[in-house]
């Protein structure tokens, strides 16, 4: 192992893959840091699932160097892949067996794993443990998805569009066990269309358009990919005003001096939805 692969849970440099004459990821470098949450954003056809797969050692690769977990995923082995989670977008499941039967069943792939209860409890499962897995609801289905993905305790997980189907009160109850799963010191690697999630959630971001890697920072960082001024916004008796200004404390109370009642003020500042058109060229 390497001195970046001790430092980088996942490394790649230039890798590429198409499809006959189609470039799905043509160049591609990525550094995922090990026990950090990184969200990996673009627009369908970006090239993500395609670079996620690569890593995950579910499909070859034309060119390029990827290093995950010290290892080629290419080439890895099965004690490799007893540290890697899964949870794919799509996951079908035996729905005849019970929510606990089928945690049960998937511990036996590997070496150590959690108490399948305490999975459940984790997941927030618990409670029908004894359903068969055909009759749960969309969301108890994704969280059951999410189960079988941790239950081999993975030093790296990858999660493709977890939340998809989940209500807002789900979606966050979702957010605390990825919090819960960093914080234990497991590494996560996400694809969401979901940006507050990303906002919510990753310690780093980064956007992939046309196969491509066009910007990686900080959820707050990537903002300063447009213009940091703040939209200020408010009603008067001439009627609505938007100005853009670096320093709108200043512009508030020039326009208020006079005693003018300024009703309706909002002040906003560019949001990572903001920095991510923009980089994808629908800013």
């Amino acid at each position: 192992m390497t001195q970046a692969d001790k430092s980088s849970a996942v490394r790649v440099r230039g890798l590429a893959k198409s499809y006959r004459r189609v470039s799905a990821v043509r160049d591609l470098d990525l550094d995922v840091d090990y026990g950090e949450i990184f969200a990996i954003l673009g627009p369908n056809g970006a090239g993500k699932s395609t670079t996620i797969e690569i890593l995950e050692g579910n499909r070859k690769r034309d060119a390029g160097e990827v290093r995950v977990l010290g290892e080629d995923p290419g080439t890895a082995g099965r004690s490799w892949r007893a540290k890697v989670g899964i949870v794919l977008q799509e996951a079908s499941d035996a729905g005849m067996l019970t929510v606990a039967e089928t945690v049960q069943m998937f511990t036996n792939c590997y070496g150590t794993v959690r108490r399948p209860d305490e999975v459940l409890e984790l997941v927030g499962l618990g409670a029908v443990a004894g359903k068969r897995v055909r009759t749960l609801s969309g969301g108890q289905r994704r969280r059951l998805d999410v189960a079988l993905g941790i239950v081999g305790m993975p030093h790296l997980l990858f999660l493709d569009e977890p939340t998809t189907g989940f209500d807002p009160e789900a979606r966050r109850q979702f957010w605390d066990l990825i919090r819960l799963l960093a914080a234990d010191g497991t590494t996560i690697v996400l694809t969401t269309h979901y940006l507050e999630e990303a906002a919510a959630l990753a310690d780093r971001v980064a956007v992939i358009v046309g196969g491509r890697v066009v910007a990686v920072d900080s959820p707050t960082k990537l903002t300063g990919h447009v213009s940091a001024a703040a939209t200020v916004r408010w009603v008067d008796a001439d009627g609505v005003h938007v100005e853009k200004t670096d320093r709108p404390t200043d512009l508030v109370k020039a326009r208020s001096q006079d005693g003018t009642e300024l009703s309706e003020l909002t002040i906003t500042r560019p949001t990572l939805e903001d920095a991510y058109l923009h980089l994808i060229g629908q800013g």
